[in-house]
């Protein structure tokens, strides 16, 4: 069924939606020690950081404040994936536990912006969620790349080597 949302409402669910996954990936690096990992998740939280001021700049509600404000605001005790990263410091499994989180995260949230992307019937408003969601599947890509390496997996730079042996 075709949902209306005004274009307002969805760039600011998408600046909040962006804002919550940079909070986690911050969070992320703070207790990752491996430094590989702990450069992914820098590098998502800064590339959420972006993508959060691309759709700051175009939002005209003022209940945000200015976008530095707004990012400066501690992350939503609501949030989910921050709930799952708390519990799995009480494991010695940080890393890795971080990253599973993280995959299984993007991969939820892709599922519900292409699913809320459907139902959208504003092109504008549609294409903002179908951008959201190629960017968390680009997001899982690199995260599951890092896991592979991270957990001794064949990665994928070093394929060609065990394919021809």
């Amino acid at each position: 069924m075709p949902q209306e949302f005004s274009m307002q409402q969805a760039i600011r669910e998408a600046i909040q939606t962006e804002k919550d996954v940079m909070d986690f990936y911050i969070q992320a690096a703070e207790i990752t020690q491996n430094e590989r990992a702990k450069k992914v998740f820098t590098t998502l939280a800064k590339e959420e950081r972006e993508h959060a001021s691309s759709f700051f700049h175009i939002y005209s509600g003022g209940d945000l404040g200015s976008f530095e404000e707004f990012m400066a605001r501690p992350p939503r005790d609501a949030s989910a994936m921050l709930h799952q990263l708390k519990k799995a410091l009480d494991e010695s499994v940080h890393e890795r536990r971080a990253m599973e989180l993280a995959m299984s995260e993007e991969q939820d949230l892709a599922k519900n912006l292409r699913a809320t992307a459907g139902r959208i019937v504003d092109p504008g408003v549609k294409q903002i969620f179908e951008k959201m969601a190629k960017e968390t599947e680009d997001h899982y890509q690199i995260i599951e790349s890092e896991y592979a390496h991270l957990m001794g997996m064949v990665h994928e730079t070093d394929i060609d080597t065990f394919v021809r042996e």
